[in-house]
């Protein structure tokens, strides 16, 4: 008689969890990924948001291993999407200011 009750509510359960899991861990990466990629094509800045990553830290003077690249690409594509324009701008500024230096 308790089998009846606890397997249906067991069933429930593991498909509620893996369902959250899929969506904290795979849909949300994938939709903020979108939306980055969205954010740079509409403002025409054919970029990567890895190679704006790497660029922007070689400018500061720190070279970065590609896993630390992929590491920071995914935290500010999850938290702080705008830094990649925050970053592209700089890069954009620091090369014209070159420029007019040379």
């Amino acid at each position: 008689m308790a089998a009846i009750i606890i397997i249906p509510i067991l069933i429930v359960t593991i498909v509620g969890l893996s369902s959250y899991l899929i969506h904290k861990f795979v849909l949300r990466d994938i939709l903020a990924k979108r939306s980055v990629n969205q954010t740079l094509q509409k403002y025409n800045i054919k970029k990567t948001p890895s190679e704006i990553i790497k660029e922007y830290y070689d400018f500061k003077g720190e070279r970065l291993t590609h896993k630390e690249i992929q590491s920071l690409e995914k935290n500010y594509r999850q938290n702080e999407p705008e830094q990649f324009l925050a970053m592209y701008d700089s890069i954009r500024d620091n090369t014209k200011n070159k420029e007019r230096n040379d």
